[in-house]
């Protein structure tokens, strides 16, 4: 178990490492274009990570400022086109790969909740999820299951509690492929 946990913190390093050097120019231009559209290209929130401990998560803002932040009650009127085009294709989740690099998130791992989904909090509890790492990705991803509907999402998240590195690499393609 220390081991693959070992060897799954080598792999977020080495991938997410090599993503940010990839990806620098479309990381350069979108966070020009995000200051041009809201003045501050980087939306930073609270959520919950391993061990119930709260983490900063970071990405491409896409919402007017002072909207709900809970991307299941979000109102079509705060997302503008850009923020829109911006949550379509991922982009928005590309700065996510600095929490992978900082040890908060793992490339593969249930999505991180926000500190006020009380309900999603004690289902993942009542499952142990918070054990592990939360992810930019994951099985429920992959099957669009989010987290408006915490008992399923919790019941899903328990698969990854004994993620292989098989099943990380097949997440992470799934991911891509989708």
């Amino acid at each position: 178990m220390v081991f693959k946990a070992k060897m799954i913190r080598i792999l977020d390093i080495i991938i997410s490492s090599l993503s940010i050097i990839i990806l620098m120019p479309i990381f350069i231009i979108f966070f020009f274009l995000g200051w041009l559209k809201f003045r501050s290209p980087i939306f930073v929130q609270k959520r919950l990570g391993i061990n119930l401990k709260v983490f900063k998560i970071f990405k491409f803002k896409t919402m007017i400022t002072n909207s709900y932040q809970a991307s299941h009650f979000i109102k079509k009127k705060d997302i503008p086109k850009y923020g829109e085009f911006l949550r379509r294709t991922k982009i928005d989740e590309l700065p996510q790969l600095f929490n992978v690099l900082k040890g908060d998130m793992s490339l593969v791992g249930p999505r991180p909740c926000l500190l006020n989904q009380k309900k999603l909090i004690t289902e993942r509890k009542k499952r142990n999820i918070f054990k592990i790492k939360p992810g930019i990705t994951g099985l429920a991803q992959i099957r669009g299951v989010d987290m408006s509907t915490p008992k399923r999402l919790s019941k899903i998240d328990t698969k990854m509690l004994k993620i292989n590195i098989f099943d990380y690499f097949k997440y992470i393609l799934m991911t891509l492929k989708k």
